[in-house]
């Protein structure tokens, strides 16, 4: 048997791991290029900080009990991750750490397992990533459909904004998990705000999103908005007395005054048994899957940005490790981050090293300056947040729902409405089922059967049946389109539309690109059907995909090798052969 077309959507499997780092070094690597990357990476480190501090409160409570404070989980994520997949990764520009996407799984499985279970989970995740990316896998993550991912986008958004929204408005309290408990609770908790809090959050998140607007006739640079919105807030909070005066909560207050400790985290090794694996085996394929898709979708961007083209596998393979990794020192989950990358490629960032440089500007922070973070307001936390969220999620795709085809629609709704109201886990579950069942209908609907007669003229000159003469006792069908489990049944309703079963029934299978093992099944039953009534079953034209599926299950030999006939001129011939008549007169020339 001859290979598979090389046209083939299925990828080879590869275990080639090319780090692009290595491969850039190799060309040339010259002053002006280090100058470009390390000032990229220095403006990144900075737009990085205050996301990484922000994802780690929001993604640990403090009721959880951790080995490490949870502001100082993200900014360590951020660190470790970032500098292993901008080391491996297959990017050459691609800024890794924690992401918005990935609250709401986090949360879910800390609160079910605990902060252990998370760490047992991320690396459980890191692993699925790494044999993804060794089986060839990187390119089958564009195959899920968009509908599914903008849903979940859309709903971690909400669910984002919904989590915060108690640290926004300054609520005292602890908020139900569930979002229909959410919602009644913090209307009924709102006479109690903080009005100082509400006033920093909305100061904060304002300026934020007004910021790029005015930077650069300020000529700031790269300086994020929510870098300057945390050190203000911060300022203002510790100078007048807010924290005691008026019952402002901060960094310090929530997770005590050493919530960024100047040094390293300590090594965790969490509790690993097969009942914890198969428990967590759920959330650790959703984060796998979640950050697969969110680090390709980046590079992807990213490509687009310096006209270049990543290395998938290598991508995947490389944040699998960094996501391995991470957890040992007290680490969450890792992705690629589409604004951050995007900031790095604007700030002149061309190679990995300026991700590198972005991780070591974090840990510089971290070790010189994190005495300071206890004064940072939560309520300017939960602006940062909830900007992100607003940024985030696909708001225009809920816009032009009534444009969409309903099954699209559909899906979207389903995943957007799972991941608000239950988990993600679920909602991607749910959403990839049923986006593979309406492809499924899509698919059988475009599968047409139907009965060939002498005007039929679509073909080519050897496949036309027009003016050809079709024997009595000869019932002739055309397979139009993909033959699968979906189109099988098709294929008895044209039988049972004939009536009494002919005595050659002829399938025409040259417009038949691909066939599955329900429609095999299809054809055997039909075949034992008609040779137990004493006919004959010829097929014409089968591809090469069919034909080898039929050989392997030993379909030819059931059927008969003189039963198959490169085209309908020959398939006519062997009926004629089978009802021993003669051939048809040569028209004449």
């Amino acid at each position: 048997m001859n290979p598979p077309a090389s046209n083939s959507i299925w990828p080879r499997p590869s275990l080639k791991f090319r780090p692009r780092l290595f491969a850039l070094l190799r060309q040339g690597y010259t002053r002006k290029d280090a100058v470009s990357d390390v000032l990229a990476g220095l403006t990144v480190g900075l737009i990085a900080l205050p996301l990484a501090l922000a994802l780690g409160v929001a993604s640990v409570p403090p009721e959880i009990a951790t080995p490490f404070p949870a502001p100082a989980i993200g900014i360590f994520t951020a660190i470790i991750g970032g500098f292993i997949v901008s080391f491996l990764g297959g990017s050459r520009v691609q800024i890794s750490g924690p992401t918005a996407a990935f609250v709401t799984v986090i949360l879910l499985v800390v609160e079910k397992h605990g902060y252990d279970g998370l760490l047992l989970a991320t690396v459980m995740a890191g692993i699925i990533l790494v044999l993804m990316g060794a089986s060839g896998l990187g390119s089958l993550i564009k195959f899920i459909p968009y509908p599914v991912t903008s849903g979940f986008t859309t709903g971690i958004a909400v669910a984002i904004i919904a989590g915060q929204a108690a640290e926004f408005l300054g609520v005292s309290g602890t908020p139900p998990r569930e979002f229909v408990e959410k919602v009644p609770w913090l209307f009924t908790h709102l006479p109690g705000l903080n009005l100082h809090t509400l006033v920093i959050a909305a100061g904060s998140a304002l300026f934020i999103h007004l910021w790029p607007r005015f930077r650069e006739r300020l000529h700031a640079g790269r300086v994020p908005g929510a870098i300057i919105a945390m050190i203000v807030t911060a300022v203002l909070v510790a100078w007048f007395g807010w924290e005691k005066a008026a019952g402002v909560a901060t960094i310090g207050s929530r997770f005590g005054p050493e919530a960024i400790p100047h040094g390293l985290p300590p090594l965790v090794w969490p509790e690993i048994s097969l009942e914890r694996i198969r428990d967590l085996l759920g959330p650790a394929t959703t984060i796998a899957l979640l950050g697969a898709i969110e680090s390709l979708l980046s590079a992807v961007v990213a490509d687009g940005l310096i006209n270049d083209r990543h290395d998938s596998n290598t991508e995947l393979i490389a944040q699998g490790v960094a996501n391995i990794c991470c957890p040992f020192l007290c680490g969450m989950p890792v992705t690629g981050a589409i604004a951050r990358t995007s900031a790095n490629v604007k700030a002149g960032g061309r190679t990995p090293l300026a991700g590198i440089v972005h991780a070591v500007t974090l840990l510089l922070i971290v070790l010189f300056f994190s005495s300071y973070a206890q004064f940072v307001p939560m309520g300017a936390i939960a602006a940062v947040l909830v900007v992100v969220a607003f940024r985030m999620g696909e708001w225009h795709e809920l816009a032009r729902l009534r444009r969409m085809p309903r099954s699209d629609a559909l899906v979207l709704l389903t995943t957007f409405g799972l991941t608000v109201v239950f988990d993600l886990v679920i909602a991607v579950e749910v959403g990839m089922v049923l986006a593979a069942i309406l492809f499924i209908k899509r698919m059988a609907e475009t599968t047409e059967i139907a009965q060939v007669t002498t005007r039929d003229e679509l073909e080519t000159p050897e496949q036309v049946a027009h003016g050809k003469v079709i024997p009595e006792g000869v019932v002739v069908f055309r397979i139009f389109g993909p033959f699968f489990f979906g189109a099988a049944e098709k294929m008895e309703d044209a039988l049972q539309r004939v009536g009494t079963l002919p005595k050659v029934l002829i399938l025409r299978m040259q417009l038949v690109p691909a066939m599955d093992a329900t429609a095999l099944n299809a054809l055997e039953s039909i075949v034992e059907r008609m040779q137990a009534s004493g006919g004959t079953v010829v097929l014409s034209g089968p591809h090469r995909q069919p034909l080898e599926m039929m050989m392997k299950a030993g379909f030819i030999e059931q059927l008969g090798r003189k039963n198959i006939r490169a085209h309908f001129d020959d398939a006519l011939a062997r009926a004629r052969e089978i009802l021993n008549q003669p051939s048809p007169p040569l028209p004449d020339r």
